[in-house]
């Protein structure tokens, strides 16, 4: 049944417009196989550019090592940066035209500027690149809105992990990608490939993903959501603390990432080695997120969203300690391998929490201001944990990034116990 009959007093026996999900039952599992491969793609092109990074930005001109740096956090938080700003603007108009063309525009033009950044000659144009590349893509987020808006709500949690389980395997791939395509195809042809792989991506969203959105059922539905007294309204409180977890998240993975190859290359790796080590490490998180995100979105549904953020958030950050510690590259790799197992149940628990804090004709608009904080952790953690590593050596970092992660546990503890009645 696409519409649902109630009854309004005075007026007999209405028939309402069926919700976006009710009309979408039939097309989200297959859309779900689509985006996870799509999402899985475009990661396998953002990231793997992060073992060769400084020296790409080497190539362009950049002489000393802080320089090399900080140029290399800015390009690499550029693309981020670019995402913030403008997921919150594609989620609020795919609220309004729908979310396939939102999976196709931002596939198509990662294609286009990820082919670009391999014809870049300065530094400040990678870093233009990339920015634009934010500003245009951003599949990964467009699929988030798509799956999480269509999946029912009880298979939501399911659903999200899995498709972050297609984007943490696009991040365990890409710095392997990244550690081994150069020495065949140089560092430029890397990113030629990389864009031909997303225009694989765009095809396969354009002809096999399906979306029932009319825009006049939406607005009738709009209309008959906000009539209904048993409509939900926006938790603030839930929204702000799923906002700032969300950006912390993404700051405590990021911060040390872009520079992960000159702390290696303090541990005693052959030089001609270092970008392969460093693509392995880097790697190992996404893989060990790869292993648990489906189970701990899994979870989520069982136990409760604010139980998984909350004992993910307190475990990795207990596991960033120890990497400020070690003294062989293998030690870094396992503590990145722990470190991904303890952070794949945070984004499908949040993203699932998101859903439910607002009305359903406003999750898309929300579900693109979450995406947009996510981003802007990936931006301030390459910043500050750049400036970190400069004044106070790269050790900090991991300190930097514990105390942040174990503060947004308290936070959502304390937001958990001020919302949820069930709580006790």
């Amino acid at each position: 049944m696409n519409q649902s009959i109630t009854a309004q007093p005075g007026m007999g026996t209405a028939v309402q417009p069926a919700s976006y999900a009710g009309r979408n039952t039939e097309y989200w599992r297959r859309n779900l196989v689509v985006c996870v491969f799509g999402s899985f793609t475009t990661l396998v092109s953002l990231t793997m550019l992060l073992p060769f990074l400084p020296v790409y930005v080497g190539e362009l001109g950049v002489a000393s090592q802080a320089a090399i740096i900080q140029w290399s956090a800015v390009a690499f938080g550029a693309t981020f940066l670019g995402t913030a700003v403008a997921s919150p603007i594609w989620g609020h108009v795919a609220d309004r035209v729908g979310r396939k063309p939102m999976l196709v525009r931002a596939a198509i033009g990662m294609a286009i500027v990820m082919s670009l950044i391999g014809m870049a000659n300065s530094a400040s144009q990678l870093v233009a690149l990339r920015l634009l590349a934010g500003l245009v893509g951003g599949y990964f987020a467009a699929a988030t809105i798509l799956i999480g808006t269509q999946a029912p709500a009880e298979r939501a949690g399911w659903a999200l992990g899995i498709l972050s389980t297609g984007a943490l395997a696009g991040n365990l791939i890409g710095p392997l990608v990244g550690g081994f395509l150069p020495s065949h195809l140089g560092i430029r042809g890397t990113f030629f490939a990389g864009g031909g792989l997303i225009a694989i991506a765009a095809l396969l969203t354009i002809v096999f993903v399906k979306e029932d959105f009319q825009a006049d059922k939406e607005v009738r539905h709009r209309a008959s959501a906000a009539l209904q007294s048993s409509a939900p309204r926006t938790n603030l409180a839930i929204v702000s603390a799923l906002l700032v977890t969300a950006m912390m998240v993404l700051l405590a993975n990021m911060s040390i990432e872009p520079i992960i190859t000159v702390f290696i290359a303090r541990l005693d790796v052959d030089h001609d080695h270092l970008i392969r080590i460093a693509g392995l490490v880097m790697a190992a998180s996404a893989l060990g997120s790869l292993l648990t995100s489906a189970r701990l979105g899994a979870l989520a549904d069982r136990v409760g969203s604010w139980k998984v953020i909350i004992a993910c958030l307190v475990l990795t950050g207990l596991v960033m300690i120890p990497q400020a510690f070690v003294t062989h590259w293998w030690q870094l790799a396992v503590l990145r391998l722990c470190m991904g197992m303890t952070l794949a149940g945070l984004l499908p628990a949040i993203t699932k929490l998101a859903r439910h804090a607002v009305a359903e004709h406003r999750t898309g608009q929300l579900l693109g201001f979450l995406q947009s904080a996510q981003f802007a952790g990936q931006v301030v953690g390459p910043l500050l944990g750049g400036q970190v590593a400069i004044h106070w050596g790269l050790q900090s970092v991991f300190f930097m990034t514990a105390l942040i992660l174990i503060a947004s546990a308290g936070l959502a503890y304390w937001v958990q116990r001020q919302t949820d009645p069930h709580h006790a």
